[in-house]
């Protein structure tokens, strides 16, 4: 098993799962986990990989909304 690399955010941290994991969780490839604090606690969940459905959705927004994403980037946080 390799080291992967971690996607931190506000809520908490994105971790993509390993290949031997899903399998040993019966979960897709190409799941992540995602741990965040509750009360006191670590929390782990499963988020399944986006389906290509919503992969095309997101493209299509993308593109719909270029100048307002560019603009928002340039604000910054």
């Amino acid at each position: 098993m390799t080291l992967t690399q971690i996607t931190p955010n506000d809520e908490g941290w994105v971790v993509p799962m390993p290949q031997e994991m899903a399998h040993a969780a019966r979960v897709a490839e190409g799941s992540y986990v995602v741990l965040y604090l509750k009360e006191g606690s670590l929390v782990a969940e499963i988020l399944p990989p986006a389906t290509e459905e919503m992969k095309q959705s997101v493209r299509r927004f993308a593109e719909r909304n270029a100048d307002f994403l560019e603009e928002i980037k340039n604000l910054g946080d």
